[in-house]
């Protein structure tokens, strides 16, 4: 089972301006190929196919408790992608009705790249790639086979890490770059882990292999926060009693990848502590919440009032 809490797996900074072509790049790593729903879509769907758990705990561990945080992943691309559509929030803009729609008040919509995200979905991150192609099954392979499905996972993060830099070369705001400079971090953590459990099953030592591509996460500023505290050498459970035996393929005799900070690599209990969620302040002439959102604030006040 899955337990939802309020809060971003980190904190992302508000958005300079609106850029609704930035948020179009950074919906390649939410529904692109190699994106953030491809990694979810991969280890859930093995974590719930995986055979003989009990007798291969460690790895069953493994993909199941990464399956939990690449869902937190989405959360914070789709947060990224909205944040960027929307621009920083204007406190009081929900306030009045959206006022004479005659004008146009939109026009510059339709001029940009991913149209479709703005008329179809106010500029909501959805599973779709940078051209609105959505996201299919036939990017997840669930084929039963251990040594298969880990390999096939490693691949996976190595392609994602390309798509990431690629994206982060295209923006220049800070919201989109926060997204990337954590998703690297967090990446390759995941290629990491996935390298050690090939090389427990089979005695490859394929992390020697990363990083791919092969440019060093201090070369990206968004980066150094997260590798100064360590989050490069950390591995979460996302469970307070569960899947604890990935200490056993994540393991303090191991360290971390050449040209990252040194030290042991760490498991941690339960999940990160996260940051908060941005406001995301409506626009009454694009009907979020609604044209004339008063009545349905004084509703959701007074139902908030009686729950206390």
């Amino acid at each position: 089972m899955f337990m939802r809490v309020d809060r971003l797996i980190t904190e992302l900074p508000a958005p300079k301006r609106k850029d609704p072509n930035a948020a179009a790049a950074l919906q390649e790593l939410l529904g692109g190929k190699y994106g953030e729903m491809s990694t979810l879509g991969n280890y859930m769907f093995q974590s719930f196919n995986f055979r003989s758990k009990s007798k291969l705990r460690p790895f069953y561990s493994l993909v199941a408790s990464i399956t939990a945080e690449e869902l937190a992943h989405v959360e914070l691309v789709s947060n990224g992608v909205a944040m960027l559509n929307n621009g920083p929030d204007e406190p009081g803009r929900d306030d009045a009705d959206g006022g004479d729609i005659s004008s146009s008040p939109q026009e510059a919509m339709k001029n940009i790249r991913l149209a479709a995200g703005f008329l179809s979905h106010a500029g909501g991150g959805v599973p779709v790639n940078s051209q609105g192609v959505p996201w299919n099954n036939d990017f997840i392979t669930t084929t039963g086979n251990v040594i298969f499905d880990l390999l096939h996972n490693f691949h996976l993060e190595c392609g994602a890490r390309l798509h990431k830099l690629r994206v982060y070369e295209t923006l220049s705001d800070p919201t989109g770059r926060e997204v990337c400079g954590y998703l690297l971090v967090r990446g390759s953590v995941h290629a990491h882990a996935y390298a050690l459990a090939l090389k427990k099953l089979t005695g490859v030592d394929i992390e020697k292999m990363l990083p791919t591509p092969n440019i060093p996460l201090a070369k990206v500023p968004e980066c150094q926060k997260y590798l100064q505290e360590g989050s490069h050498r950390r591995l979460y459970t996302w469970s307070e009693q569960d899947y604890g035996e990935i200490a056993g393929v994540w393991s303090n005799d191991e360290a971390a990848l050449p040209g990252d900070p040194p030290g042991e690599l760490e498991v941690v209990e339960g999940m990160p502590e996260g940051g908060k969620i941005q406001e995301l302040v409506g626009e009454p002439n694009v009907f979020t919440p609604d044209y004339a959102p008063e009545e349905m604030f004084d509703i959701a006040r007074k139902l908030y009032e009686a729950s206390r």
